[in-house]
């Protein structure tokens, strides 16, 4: 079994902690390392090293045997070299050679006695075993062998016993004393136990106690068995009769005690057994029985009671449990008392067993034999099996009561000594040896073994080591200067170097060294500090719909060296194994989400070294059930109480109930909202209406949604009645000016309360002496009173009236009669113009008589007639303004200057508009101009060029002239200004700075003022042109670009154009087709004719030819031209009209034949093929040559030389290359496949192609093609 090296380690360890035993111990807890916790390796050094015996293993010290299987007395030791065994029987030796029938296990002191005809008495006694070497001898307990017994029952006569009703009773059991003890129990002849209780119970001799006895009690079958377990039999009693007589039956008495008798009783137990006290008590009624310590508790943890009370357990005995414990019995009548102390002893126990020392030469220790016992035990000591009294005598070894000293060792000193503490009560032996070796240090941890650790956790480094004496250990990391203990680091004294927090410093190498008198040694270890696992993004509670998908997240951060591994739990248990669960790099997704699925999600990410997890909950929620159990109770004319059974929330609690009902008097098939309740609620008081056949349902509402509805209640009719109420929304409105439509709402059947719905409408005019006027109608909602004034208020009721009565008194409306257009303009309309652009209207209101209606406002309309300043000018569309009410002015804007208008004002109401008044007119004074329509520079060169503009198209007045301004840019020179005439719309300007650029500024004026400004600019030409001679200085062109056209080659476009200007600034700018990218630019140079290169296939270009001046400004651009590029050239060139093509083809035609001849030649001189060699070289099995016999593989031999090759094909040098030349001989040849195996060779270079389609196997008698022959050349 292998076991992981650092769990093992960690285990041992703890043994090797010798400032738990001692520095001088501390050898001891080494050689047991090397000899059971150490690697295979390291085990080694163990098996080297001397030992004297240890007993591994042995029999109980009481060992009762069954007479029906042979006798094994189990003897097992280890020591180095491996020890002999021998035995003593009754303290004399056991020759166990002599006996045919006891054998000695191999390697091993355990006995195995055959008794199968030899009776088990005969090998009764004490025995005990030896084991030797030549380095001491150790022995085992006293192994007391015994025969388990069974004996019967003595025989016996059993009278028949009779007893009153009510007196007590004790049916005495008496088993035989069997080894081990039996088991007691009471039965009948039906072997059924027979039953107990508080007034029935067993004692523990198996006595059987009544307390009182009955009728009931009487039985003839009252048995007593035995079972003794070691022989599994089972012994019966002769049964017993009781007569229970009631002539003269028991009165009621106090308990008194059956058992134990009189008032106190004594009790002795060993510690660490299990104490039992019983008390039995006689009494009617049946007593209770109860227990007490006194002066203290019972034992928390380790008592209890049994057999109804009766018998008080405590386990594990201590010295504290003695002392006085009471047990009481009490009934009504009275209560006993029984006091029974508990003296506790002790068989010798270990308080410190002798431990096994290693020490080194000179070295000094102690063996320490340290028991407790009651009384307190004697100590004896032996070496190697014999007391130490009678031992030779050693000067370095002295005893002092439990303790022997040993001082300055010598080699071959070893021993193991016997400790023997015994007492009345027992004894206890223990074999602790003493080996005396001068070893150098081994270090047994492995060889560069690479620690991980977690940052911020504990790392320990392993450092186990053996040597005597005991070696020191010392650390150094990378070499450095020695690792003392301090903050960081802690040297334990089993060489582990403990690192409390380690961090990312930590990291590197390690080197313990163990040095002791004879040597040193030294081994590295390498430490790793590893980043945390940790969830970053946790899974989060999800409350999901059934049927829809729940994601639960879990996003980790770990260290990148380590693998880690994502699990998901549900429920701490695995995840179903459902294809719905789709588990990803950082998420759990559910799909179609079930009920079952509800539960905790965990997601547990896991590296070799640590683990993070997080859990979320998802609940699965559902529209609750519909609700059940519909109930109609405390039912009267006007109201009903309803009360329903809620249906299953599925995790979403109800907020409310919504109860709907149904007319099915009225609108059959027809659900109304009637009202909503809590969701706590489950019953509801309702209000009815007469004259309706109800029935109820409920739907229950969550955050999900409504239920289904409820199964509906029992049908609850109601009578009818008058009406509770009159028609809502009462209008009086007139459509015409001589009439009045009163209109209402039309009540339901629900509202009728009865058969038989009319309504009653009347009218009368406000503010008279007229009566009432009233008409009665049903199956309408309206009614046309006619002939009525314009205008005029009324006075309107509609109430509604049934079969059984009329409605309550209804509610007085007011209403109008119809409305007719206002009959009279308003007058005095008067226009005050604020300034070009506003004016304010004026106007008398309308009397109240004119306006035949509700008065809603004015309306004014104006608009343009002309324009004062153009001649040719036409009407615009007229505006119209709203003023609501009365009022009686308004104010006009965004009126155009220098311009005339006309306006009108109106009335209107809800009936439209009456006449306007007359059309008024007025003008508007002058504005500021408008922009002017544009700003250019034209005839640019060396002496001047002219600046153009248009006049405003808003010229909103008489235009008076215009300014234009200018000046250099970046530059702090002043404006220049020039006012120009009215009439001008270009101006010549000269003298200007070469080589500058200027910026303009223009705009027209009126005598209101100047308007807004239009600029432009411009840089004038070098003024170094100017310098030369008087034929050069005629004007000089604005550069042009024109007549541009293109054709494409293979991997270019060549462009053309022609050109007036500076040569040294024109350049081909292009760039890819809707693409974002800047422009890319290539210089001319002076040519009319560019190549253009670097185009890609299958690409759009945009290109055009820009001309720019010396500050880099496009002057002149050429309009976009789109040059396709074809994915493929447009010319191909056929490869077999080339002449290096055909020289090529006549050379490889040469070589083929010169090839052909060599290879004739080689098959007729004989010998083996090159494939041959290369065949025996390589030795694949897959390609060896066939024999024609027998189809096994065999080599080419000179006889078959003259056989032709079954089309197989054989390279020249097995390395042929298809990319070595693209015109190939697998191109050019005959049936060449040009595969390839593995290694580089033809597939086909030991199985071919043929020539010809041929069965499998037929040898081809046609000579080999020149490409065969050529594959077959060396």
């Amino acid at each position: 079994m292998h076991f992981d090296y650092r769990s093992l380690l960690f285990y041992c360890s703890q043994l090797l902690s010798c400032s738990r035993i001692g520095p001088k111990l501390g050898a001891c807890c080494v050689l047991w390392f090397v000899l059971f916790c150490a690697e295979p390796d390291s085990a080694k050094v163990g098996q080297l090293l001397p030992q004297p015996p240890t007993i591994t293993h042995q029999s109980p010290k009481d060992y009762i045997i069954d007479p029906r299987e042979n006798i094994v007395i189990h003897c097992e030791a280890k020591g180095n070299p491996h020890p002999s065994f021998s035995w003593t029987r009754n303290g004399t030796h056991f020759d166990v050679e002599k006996d045919h029938k006891v054998i000695t296990r191999s390697n091993s002191g355990t006995l195995v006695i055959d008794i199968s005809e030899e009776k088990a008495e005969a090998y009764e006694g004490v025995y005990q075993c030896m084991a030797r070497n030549e380095h001491g001898t150790a022995v085992s307990n006293n192994i007391v062998i015994r025969q388990s017994k069974s004996p019967l029952w003595s025989k016996e006569r059993n009278e028949p016993i009779t007893v009153q009703v009510g007196v007590s009773l004790i049916l005495h059991c008496r088993p035989p004393a069997g080894l081990p003890p039996p088991i007691i129990f009471w039965m009948d002849n039906n072997f059924q136990r027979l039953p107990q209780n508080s007034r029935v119970s067993q004692a523990l001799n198996g006595d059987l106690y009544f307390s009182n006895v009955l009728a009931e009690d009487t039985r003839n079958d009252y048995i007593c068995y035995a079972r003794f377990p070691h022989t599994q039999t089972i012994q019966q009693k002769q049964p017993i009769t009781v007569n229970v007589l009631n002539d003269r039956p028991a009165g009621e008495r106090k308990p008194s005690f059956m058992y134990p008798s009189g008032d106190s009783s004594t009790v002795s137990v060993l510690r660490g057994e299990t104490l039992e006290l019983e008390c039995f008590a006689d009494g009617l009624p049946t007593p209770e029985i109860s227990w007490t310590k006194a002066n203290g508790d019972l034992p928390n943890d380790r008592f209890s009671f049994h057999n109804f009370q009766k018998t008080l357990k405590i386990t594990e005995v201590m010295e504290a449990d003695g002392g006085d414990y009471h047990c009481l019995a009490r009934n009504r009548l009275g209560n006993a008392q029984h006091i029974i102390t508990v003296v506790v002893k002790a068989a010798p126990f270990w308080i410190s067993a002798p431990r096994n020392l290693v020490l080194a030469p000179k070295e000094m220790g102690m063996l320490i034999c340290h028991v407790g016992g009651n009384p307190k035990p004697t100590i004896t000591w032996l070496v190697n099996g014999v007391p130490i009294e009678n031992s030779h005598k050693d000067p370095s070894r002295k005893i002092e009561d439990n303790t022997i000293i040993l001082s300055d060792v010598q080699t071959g000193s070893s021993a193991v000594y016997q400790c023997n503490a015994s007492n009345e009560f027992g004894y206890l032996l223990a074999n602790a040896f003493v080996n005396v070796l001068a070893e150098p240090p081994r270090v047994l941890t492995p060889p560069n073994y690479v620690y991980q650790v977690i940052s911020n956790r504990q790392a320990m480094l392993d450092c186990a080591s053996f040597g005597s004496p005991i070696p020191k250990i010392t650390w150094f990391k990378d070499g450095q200067t020695a690792i003392v203990n301090g903050d960081s680091y802690i040297l334990h004294e089993n060489g582990t170097l403990q690192i409390n927090v380690a961090q990312p410093l930590n990291s590197g190498k390690y080197t313990c060294v163990a040095t002791n008198s004879l040597g040193n040694r030294e081994n590295h270890v390498y430490l790793e500090v590893k980043e945390p696992t940790r969830i970053l993004k946790q899974p989060e509670y999800k409350k999901v719909q059934r049927s829809s998908k729940a994601v639960f997240e879990c996003k980790v951060k770990h260290d990148p060296t380590l693998i880690p591994t994502m699990t998901w739990l549900k429920d701490n248990g695995e995840l179903p194994d459902d294809e719905r669960f789709v588990v990803d790099s950082d998420s759990l997704t559910i799909n179609d989400v079930t009920q079952e699925d509800e539960g905790t999600y965990t997601c547990i990410m896991n590296t070799t070294l640590d683990q993070d997890s997080a859990s979320a909950t998802l609940t699965v929620v559902e529209r609750p059930d519909p609700p059940r159990d519909l109930e109609l109770t405390d039912q009267k004319e006007r109201s009903v109480q309803l009360t329903w059974t809620p249906g299953d929330e599925h995790n979403s609690p109800v907020q409310s109930f919504l109860i709907q009902y149904e007319d099915s008097l009225h609108e059959q098939d027809v659900w109304n909202n009637m009202t909503e309740v809590p969701g706590t609620s489950t019953t509801a008081h309702l209000d009815l209406s007469p004259y309706v056949y109800y029935s109820f349902r409920v739907l229950a509402l969550n955050d999900v949604g409504l239920s289904e509805a409820s199964i509906p209640s029992n049908q609850y009719r109601t009578n009818p009645a008058s009406p509770d109420e009159n028609p809502s929304d009462v209008e009086g409105t007139g459509t015409e000016p001589d009439n009045m439509v009163i209109s209402w709402n039309e009540m339901t059947g629900l509202q009728s309360n009865g058969p038989g719905l009319q309504y009653k409408v009347s009218w009368r005019q406000k503010d008279t002496d007229e009566d009432w006027m009233s008409i009665i109608v049903a199956n309408v909602s309206e009614y046309v009173v006619t002939g009525t004034p314009t205008f005029v208020p009324y006075e309107v009721t509609v109430q509604a009236i049934n079969d059984y009565g009329s409605g309550p008194k209804p509610e007085v409306v007011l209403g109008y009669s119809g409305e007719d257009r206002p009959t009279m303009a308003p007058e005095s309309v008067k226009v005050l113009v604020q300034n070009s652009t506003v004016a304010e209207v004026h106007w008398e209101p309308i009397p109240p008589s004119t306006v035949k209606g509700k008065m809603l406002g004015y309306k004014v309309s104006y608009w343009k007639e002309k324009s004062l300043q153009k001649e040719d000018s036409k009407p615009e569309k007229p505006q119209e303004l709203t003023f609501s009410g009365n009022e009686t002015e308004g104010r006009l804007p965004d009126l155009q200057p220098y311009s005339q208008y006309s306006i009108n004002v109106r009335a209107f109401n809800g009936k439209g508009d009456g006449p306007p008044s007359t059309n008024q007119k007025f003008e508007t004074p002058e504005g500021v101009p408008g922009p002017p329509t544009f700003l250019r520079i034209t005839n640019p060169n060396l002496e001047s060029f002219t600046v153009e503009w248009g006049p405003p198209v808003d010229d909103n007045g008489r235009i008076t002239g215009y300014i234009l301004k200018y000046q250099p840019i970046n530059n702090t020179e002043e404006l220049k200004e020039m006012t120009l005439l009215a009439n001008e719309t270009s101006v010549i300007l000269e003298n200007l700075k070469y080589s500058t650029r200027y910026k303009f500024y223009l705009n027209a004026m009126t005598i209101k003022g100047s308007g807004p400004i239009v600029t432009t600019a411009i840089t004038i030409m070098d003024e170094a042109l100017i310098r030369q001679p008087a034929a050069c200085m005629s004007p000089r062109p604005w550069p042009t670009i024109h007549y541009v056209n293109f054709s494409l080659e293979e991997d270019h476009a060549i462009l053309n154009w022609e050109y007036t200007g500076d040569e040294n600034n024109v350049y081909v700018e292009y760039m890819l087709d809707n693409s974002k990218e800047a422009w890319k630019r290539e210089a001319v140079n002076g040519s009319r004719t560019y190549q253009l290169k670097s185009l890609k296939a299958g690409m759009t270009y945009r290109v055009r030819v820009v001309a720019k001046d010396h500050g880099d400004a496009t002057v002149h651009s050429t309009e976009e031209l789109l040059i396709a590029v074809p994915a493929m050239t447009s010319r191909q060139v056929d490869i077999a009209t080339q002449g290096w093509f055909i020289g090529l083809m006549c050379a490889i035609a040469l070589l083929i034949l010169v090839l052909l001849i060599v290879c004739f030649i080689k098959r007729n001189k004989g010998g083996k093929y090159p494939v041959k060699e290369k065949e025996e070289a390589h030795q694949d099995p897959e390609i060896q040559p066939m024999k024609e016999d027998d189809g096994t593989f065999g080599e080419y031999s000179d006889t078959e030389d003259h056989k032709p090759l079954k089309g197989s094909r054989t390279p020249s040098n097995g390395t042929v290359k298809k990319d070595d030349s693209d015109d190939s001989l697998v191109d050019y040849g005959e049936g060449g496949d040009g595969q390839f195996n593995e290694d580089g060779s033809f597939i086909g270079q030991y199985s071919g192609k043929k020539e010809k389609d041929t069965a499998e196997g037929n040898e081809s008698s046609e000579a080999p093609s020149p490409v065969n022959a050529m594959n077959s050349f060396v």
